[in-house]
């Protein structure tokens, strides 16, 4: 291919063709109707473009219209003042301005011919290189020299070495006599300490079951005095019940002192009957706030509120920290009322997050310990309860509520507790 009609760049020499490459790739976003291999890389900055998309440039610059196209953004642009051969070749070659066949021919020209200050420094690059052998000659002779001189060294070395040895091994044999006279004192220190050591650790064994059975001993004595402390409270709460159930009951109804025999009890007994007794309790259900409020009316009663199963009933759409606290809010008027001896049980075994809760006075909350769910604790707080006295509990549980019934407690459903709230 002539270099006067130059159809593609296999022909371009080498720093022509990156110049004609990284001209292009300048002048690309200007460029109308780019192949599509092309438009892909013009939006990237002109280095990048002239990197990455060199191959997808060099095939489309084939195209003598694209060429043209390129050369005219390209002559829109000043031409560099400073430019040097292949700049120049490559700038005339895509613009192919009137004569530009014989500036790139001689521009080529000036690229292909090598110069006199390269003839100078291939010279002086192959005077180095002689020099270079011969310092790398000297080098070796040098070494050859210090490797003989270190074997002379490693052979006195070894000379010494083994001079060394052999008055180590004297050494040896010395300090092995010397050692051999110890032997016997110190099997014999050794048997004697390992006596002490025995006698110290079978002492130690003893202490340690002397304290072992008197701890056995405080603690047997400390569990009997506690059950019996919770044996007495019991008897004496339960007593307490009793006494106060029976002067509230004297007070509520008002009985006149006892008079006349037992006959005349009998008699009216007598003729009483066939009569109906209405019985507020038997004709409310377990919803109704009225018999929470006449259960909790009787002396020393006693409420436990399963405190979620009641909180997410009323208000299903709070968060459980309002639901907390709006529900021992809302027991403050009721225990305010009534005097009941009131504990809310939260349920919390799976966290070990136990938040605060506004409790008004004569309310008690509690979480469930760790791996405890608040039904278990409502069971326990009912099981300890002495037989007799009034326990209210407040859940729609089903198998809590068969359970704590068992154990004596009377049994509510949440909606009578919301509604005694609301009041």
């Amino acid at each position: 291919m002539s270099a006067s009609e130059p159809r593609a760049l296999a022909g371009l020499p080498e720093p022509v063709r990156t110049r004609v490459v990284a001209q292009t790739a300048e002048v690309l976003p200007d460029v109308p109707s780019l192949p599509a291999a092309v438009r892909r890389v013009a939006a990237f900055a002109p280095a990048r473009r002239a990197r990455l998309g060199a191959s997808a440039i060099t095939d489309a610059l084939a195209d003598d219209e694209l060429r043209e196209r390129v050369g005219v953004q390209l002559a829109a642009r000043p031409e560099p003042e400073d430019g040097d051969d292949a700049a120049v070749a490559a700038r005339v070659w895509l613009v192919r301005p009137e004569g530009w066949e014989q500036v790139f021919a001689g521009r080529v020209e000036r690229i292909a011919a090598p110069s006199r200050e390269e003839e100078a420094r291939e010279r002086e690059l192959t005077r180095l290189r002689g020099r270079l052998a011969d310092a790398e000659r000297t080098v070796r002779e040098l070494r050859e020299a210090q490797r003989a001189q270190a074997e002379e060294h490693k052979a006195e070395h070894t000379s010494l070495r083994r001079k060394v040895g052999e008055a180590r091994a004297a050494e040896r044999e010395a300090r092995a006599l010397a050692e051999s006279a110890t032997q016997e004192l110190d099997a014999a220190r050794a048997e004697v300490e390992d006596r002490v050591v025995s006698l110290e650790k079978e002492n130690r064994r003893l202490r340690a079951e002397v304290e072992r059975r008197d701890a056995e001993e405080a603690q047997a004595r400390r569990v009997a005095r506690t059950e019996r402390d919770e044996v007495s409270l019991r008897a004496r709460l339960l007593l307490d019940t009793v006494t106060d159930a029976a002067a509230g009951l004297r007070r509520e109804l008002a009985l006149p002192t006892v008079e006349g025999a037992p006959a005349d009890r009998v008699e009216a007994e007598a003729a009483a009957s066939g009569a109906r007794t209405t019985s507020g309790a038997g004709a409310l259900g377990p919803a109704s706030p009225a018999l929470l409020e006449q259960l909790l009316g009787m002396p020393r009663s006693r409420l436990v509120v399963d405190g979620y199963n009641v909180s997410k009933r009323a208000w299903p759409s709070s968060s459980l920290e309002a639901q907390r606290n709006r529900l021992a809010g809302g027991l403050a008027a009721l225990v305010a009322r009534t005097g009941a001896e009131t504990t809310l049980v939260f349920d919390a075994a799976e966290t070990d997050h136990r938040p605060p809760v506004v409790a008004p006075r004569g309310v008690r909350v509690l979480y469930s310990p760790r791996g405890v769910i608040a039904d278990d604790v409502v069971r326990d707080l009912v099981a300890v309860e002495p037989s007799g006295r009034v326990v209210v509990v407040v859940t729609a549980d089903r198998a809590v509520a068969d359970d704590v019934a068992r154990d004596g407690a009377r049994v509510v459903d949440p909606e009578a507790l919301i509604a005694l709230m609301s009041r």
